[in-house]
């Protein structure tokens, strides 16, 4: 750091920020649109971006030695939900040989109707997210097959792969296994549950929502040209090849119990493995420890002359983490040489000392998140780069560092989806073969939302303070467990609470 002390450092200028950014964004579109053989991931044009944000970093008076150290700064707060996601190749892995996705699929089936299709399949989508803890793992998996459910239904794939993308990331943002639940809460600082507890109260009412609007879609569109064989064949297959007895649904139910109990992701995760894992040897008779030990390692594999099961079922395992376990080191590694040679300062932080209410500062929250990730083509820097630039700002307020979680995620996570050349936006579209301009209209949860979390916040309503208490849509105010924060900050932020709940600006406990 001696270095950088004989240097004049100083902030980029507006056109100095944003040339990472428009070098990160152009070869993501020119590689999705203009080669001959598209490169979909955010990888490479991240790394490259990575070297360029250095160099703009240099420009600007930072030593190398001084921005790698940002980098590594950011590493190391996620360093918890990298592990995490290490680990959850092995859950996957672990539920399907344990037979509880084939058995979620195969009695998921039996409660499908055409006019029931739509807010029943959103629901089981919201199970295996939940189970998963992957978005990504819910489409690729039983998603497909609600694709090919619904064709035979008549229903429209644009709306059948809206309804996929809200269950999924429905059980995603509930999920204490998801890389990007995670995340939000390591970049916050804040405590995983503290933060799974604040997203219930914005995603459940848009979820609710959602369900209604699938409901009055799929009254108005069924056609009664269901077509049973679709199921019916899917379920031949599970019924041969797995013991469907119910038992081996209780897996589900250890994660649910991880949840409730608040237990350390990788505790709840490890205990769900083992689970899974024993009950793989129990009800499934599998009796190796080379077997299970290759299943957890290079997932499951399942062979049939049913594609769809083939399909669904080749999934998990350590190795299928890794590509996502990349991703995330090279976008928080490219967010914090950002931060740190100031880019995202330069660009937002004049906005940042105009934000004097919860209203304005949870809108511009998302709106950053919004801009990174169109033009950052990820949801991990969706989350990860506004975080240090308003965090100051929610200890400002008096706010819990909880709200500022699911802040992120309203928008970070929810609308990256919905952009054709953002890595998530490319994944959902090879693997539903539907562009996300066609289907993000009839993704009504990854819709509404952000909607939904912003009026309320304008309104007073549906907000976490750092004292713990909560103001519900009543406008009631209620004590409760102040989520976990750093210690200094969360004394500076108490004090601010107290002193704006002094001048009137924040309601008091009723």
């Amino acid at each position: 750091m001696a270095d950088k002390n004989t240097r004049k450092v100083r902030l980029p200028n507006v056109i100095e920020a944003l040339i990472p950014i428009v070098v990160m964004m152009g070869l993501m579109i020119y590689g999705l649109n203009f080669t001959d053989e598209r490169y979909v991931d955010a990888h490479m044009p991240l790394a490259v971006s990575i070297v360029v944000a250095c160099m703009v970093g240099c420009l600007c008076g930072h030593s190398f030695s001084d921005m790698l150290a940002g980098m590594i700064d950011r590493l190391n707060a996620t360093m918890e939900a990298i592990l995490i996601l290490m680990t959850v190749g092995f859950l996957v892995a672990s539920f399907l040989m344990s037979g509880t996705i084939p058995a979620l699929i195969y009695y998921g089936l039996n409660l499908l109707t055409p006019q029931l299709f739509l807010p029943v399949g959103c629901i089981l989508c919201a199970i295996v997210g939940l189970a998963c803890g992957s978005s990504w793992t819910a489409t690729a998996t039983i998603g497909i097959a609600m694709l090919g459910i619904g064709a035979g239904l008549g229903i429209d794939p644009a709306i059948t792969a809206g309804m996929i993308i809200s269950g999924a990331y429905v059980g995603d943002k509930f999920s204490p296994l998801s890389d990007t639940t995670n995340l939000a809460a390591a970049v916050s600082e804040t405590g995983l549950f503290d933060h799974v507890t604040a997203m219930v109260s914005s995603t459940a009412p848009t979820f609710i929502i959602a369900l209604i609007l699938y409901t009055i879609v799929g009254f108005v569109t069924s056609s009664g040209n269901y077509d049973p064989t679709v199921a019916s064949e899917l379920q031949a297959v599970l019924r041969e090849n797995f013991n469907l007895n119910p038992l081996v649904l209780v897996p589900i139910l250890v994660v649910i119990a991880a949840c409730v109990l608040k237990l350390p992701g990788l505790v709840g995760i490890t205990v769900s493995v083992a689970t899974g894992i024993l009950f793989a040897v129990v009800f499934q008779g599998v009796d190796s420890l080379a077997a299970l030990f290759d299943m957890l390692h290079y997932g499951y594999s399942f062979e049939s002359s049913n594609d769809l099961a083939v399909e669904l079922l080749n999934r998990g395992g350590m190795d299928h983490t890794m590509w996502t376990i990349n991703l995330i080191l090279l976008a928080v590694a490219y967010g914090g040489a950002l931060e740190r040679c100031g880019c995202t300062e330069a660009l937002f932080g004049r906005l940042k000392d105009k934000l004097n209410s919860v209203g304005s500062l949870i809108l511009a929250t998302m709106a950053t998140s919004l801009f990174c990730d169109a033009t950052m083509c990820d949801q991990f820097l969706g989350i990860g780069v506004p975080a240090p630039l308003y965090v100051d700002k929610y200890d400002e307020l008096g706010l819990g560092r909880n709200m500022m979680s699911r802040t992120l995620e309203d928008c970070g996570t929810l609308w990256a989806v919905m952009f054709p050349w953002t890595g998530c936006g490319a994944y959902q579209m090879n693997t539903l073969g539907i562009s996300p301009l066609r289907y993000f209209p009839f993704a009504f949860v990854n819709l509404l939302n952000p909607v939904y979390a912003a009026i309320t916040a304008y309104m007073g309503r549906n907000i976490f303070w750092a004292d713990g208490s909560y103001t519900n849509l009543f406008g009631k105010t209620k004590a409760g467990k102040p989520a976990q924060a750093p210690a200094e900050a969360h004394a500076r932020a108490l004090k601010n609470l107290e002193a704006r709940r002094a001048a009137g600006k924040a309601p008091r406990v009723d």
